[in-house]
């Protein structure tokens, strides 16, 4: 199956573009991620924390947001937006 993944942030360096094309197995939106990490190694540190997809990685499928269990059809499109880190609370506002 091949699916459309659109990445945003730090993904990009990773990819060296805003949308590549994964060709995997088909699944769930967990497995995708697992089958773009595959794809693209650099992008492990952005999306897991040890063997976890972090909390605050965000995924839609066409456009809707996207749970890690829900499943995606052969002609869907994804959007990767990984984990941001805050900043520090005790400077100015």
């Amino acid at each position: 199956m091949e699916t459309e993944i659109t990445v945003y942030g730090p993904l990009r360096s990773a990819t060296g573009e805003k949308t590549v094309s994964l060709e995997w197995a088909g699944g769930t939106v967990a497995d995708a991620i697992a089958a773009f990490v595959d794809a693209y190694p650099r992008a492990e540190s952005q999306l897991y924390d040890g063997e976890t997809v972090r909390p605050s990685v965000r995924v839609t499928v066409d456009g809707e947001r996207a749970a890690l269990k829900d499943p995606i059809s052969a002609d869907a499109s994804l959007t990767l937006m990984p984990a941001v880190q805050g900043g520090s609370r005790d400077g100015p506002l």
